[in-house]
């Protein structure tokens, strides 16, 4: 059996490392399935996946069901062919035909109605004003089914406002989340993604993200401005003897002031 060879910077692919240590896309999509099960009694069939980057939610959402059909919209050209030449490897032609590729921005892009719009990865906070925010909150009403839902993700607690490093180690790799500045007059927020290899070699800031650190009041506020009706908050749940996070998630109304916790936000249009 040929060897595999050790991770370095050279031969090592940045969306490759990013999907490993940051998305669990299998988790992700049976999220969306029983989430939007829960508030409708019903099968979530269709999907808009905003800030879709490789699409990796997209390309999960046509594989678990063949009725299953996604948008996925991006503005880069680039990841958006990288995201095609997977899908080509790995998806059949009948998943291929209920996936879409779409280059253009989640902030106005018109799609056919969905069952679920998902944006992920704190990647709508890319909007760092209220009046951009609100806007494509009102996209992604107009997106969906009249039993729709918008699905975010959200992060915070007092070390969110810190410049901070925090490296995780995997297999072959490190994964460095460096919040390198943040501005608290404006909530600007810069975050760069750093990977390190055994070698000594790593790739500085294979991505980059210059953001709003917003509140989950703010949020809510804006969702409801923009024509959402109900607006709930799951927060993830602590394994007390573990001392870590589990993946579960439960609607909450209070929660403790932790350090960092994450957040779902499920905004239902009636």
């Amino acid at each position: 059996m040929k060897k595999k060879s050790q991770l370095t910077a050279k031969n090592a692919n940045r969306y490759d490392l990013y999907e490993e240590s940051v998305q669990n896309v299998e988790f992700e999509v049976e999220f969306i399935s029983d989430t939007y099960k829960k508030y409708n009694k019903s099968k979530c069939k269709t999907i808009r996946e905003d800030f879709c980057a490789s699409a990796k939610i997209s390309s999960a959402w046509v594989q678990d069901a063949d009725i299953n059909i996604a948008y996925a919209i991006d503005l880069d050209a680039k990841i958006l062919k990288y995201a095609k030449n997977t899908f080509e490897k790995n998806l059949t032609v009948d998943q291929l035909n209920r996936v879409k590729l779409i280059k253009g921005d989640s902030l106005s892009y018109k799609t056919p109605k969905v069952d679920s719009v998902v944006a992920f990865n704190f990647s709508y906070w890319v909007f760092k004003n209220r009046k951009d925010l609100i806007s494509y909150f009102k996209n992604a009403y107009r997106s969906l089914n009249n039993n729709g839902l918008l699905m975010l993700d959200s992060f915070g607690g007092y070390e969110a406002h810190q410049e901070l490093e925090e490296r995780t180690n995997h297999n072959g790799f490190t994964y460095c989340w460096d919040q390198h500045s943040f501005n608290p007059i404006t909530n600007d927020l810069t975050c760069y993604i750093h990977f390190e290899f055994k070698d000594g070699s790593s790739i500085k800031k294979a991505f980059e993200y210059h953001w709003r650190l917003w509140s989950l009041p703010e949020i809510k506020e804006c969702l409801i401005e923009a024509g959402f009706k109900n607006i709930d908050i799951y927060m993830q749940d602590w394994d007390d003897e573990k001392d870590e996070e589990t993946e579960e998630f439960y609607k909450m109304t209070k929660c403790d002031a932790d350090p960092g916790w994450v957040a779902y936000i499920i905004a239902t249009k009636k």
